[in-house]
């Protein structure tokens, strides 16, 4: 597995993640030049296949673990990831998961819906508590919110959802994001990492 880091490396260097959602969009995040791809496909009898697949390739893989179809969300499935499945980490809304992958030497990525000034309160409080490796803001369009976010937290943030252009994804680095996470095979195309902010 990836160290945080190696992680913090790639995603400051590339500055893109390959988000996918669909089968046939695999091979498309294994040719893409980007830090990472979050997984939010598949089910507890292929998911190791795809994990198996990103690993050789040696592009780090995490799981969107509530789009596993079939996986507990709890401590045996957390341990079942970590220690049969093995991909270098998790993303989810929820605390106690993180917590459970940290303690099984996940990578954890913790998505924040960015819906109100109260949700992006208890956003922050719990990023304070779960101490996640970095977070995903999302929607990636609000930039202001953002920049606020940069002052609270210390980890990378990754700028996610809704995302549909080059200069949407630019003006969410220039917020303070690290990286930017994208459906779309267009835009994991897009060479953003060596554009001045």
């Amino acid at each position: 597995m990836i160290s945080q880091a190696e992680f913090y490396e790639k995603l400051t260097s590339k500055r893109k993640i390959a988000s996918v959602k669909e089968a046939k969009n695999l091979e498309k995040a294994l040719q893409a030049d980007v830090s990472a791809a979050v997984l939010s496909i598949g089910n507890i009898g292929m998911i190791q296949r795809y994990v198996d697949l990103f690993k050789h390739h040696r592009l780090p893989v995490f799981l969107h673990i509530e789009r596993i179809g079939g996986l507990a969300q709890d401590r045996e499935g957390i341990a079942f990831l970590a220690q049969i499945v093995k991909p270098d980490g998790i993303v989810t809304t929820r605390n106690s998961l993180i917590k459970l992958a940290k303690r099984e030497g996940l990578l954890t990525i913790q998505r924040v819906f960015l819906v109100d000034s109260d949700a992006i309160r208890s956003g922050m409080n719990s990023v304070q508590e779960t101490q996640p490796d970095a977070i995903e803001l999302m929607p990636a369009l609000l930039t202001d919110s953002i920049e606020r976010c940069r002052q609270e937290v210390k980890v990378p943030i990754i700028a996610g959802g809704l995302l549909k252009n080059r200069e949407q994804m630019l003006a969410a680095l220039a917020a303070g994001a690290s990286a930017v996470s994208m459906g779309s095979r267009e835009l994991w195309k897009e060479n953003v990492e060596h554009e001045q902010l």
